[in-house]
């Protein structure tokens, strides 16, 4: 496993709130320095500090995951977990269709 990899990729919407999933920290890096600068705040600083500093070496790759994850999160970014939508789509595939 290369040294910025995930263990597990954060998924966020992008775009028109299409999933996509961020495995490494060059990628969440990326998706940080392509923020707008309306958008920068404390989270964000943080965040891109915490995979710079990943990137260097000099924490581990699933401390900056989690600030990313943290900042994505606080920002309404996290996609909804796919079994979460499976098990409400199941759901509703139980109950009558009314006419």
């Amino acid at each position: 496993m290369k040294p910025d990899m995930f263990r597990q990729p954060v998924t966020i919407l992008v775009g028109l709130g299409f999933p996509t999933e961020v495995h490494t920290v060059m990628d969440a890096y990326r998706h940080l320095a392509d923020r707008p600068a309306s958008s920068r705040d404390t989270a964000h600083s943080i965040a891109l500090k915490a995979c710079q500093a990943a990137l260097r070496g000099e924490i581990e790759a699933e401390t900056a995951r989690g600030l990313f994850a943290a900042f994505a999160e606080k920002h309404d970014l996290l996609a909804p977990e796919t079994d979460v939508i499976a098990a409400s789509r199941r759901g509703h595939d139980k109950e009558p269709h009314v006419r």
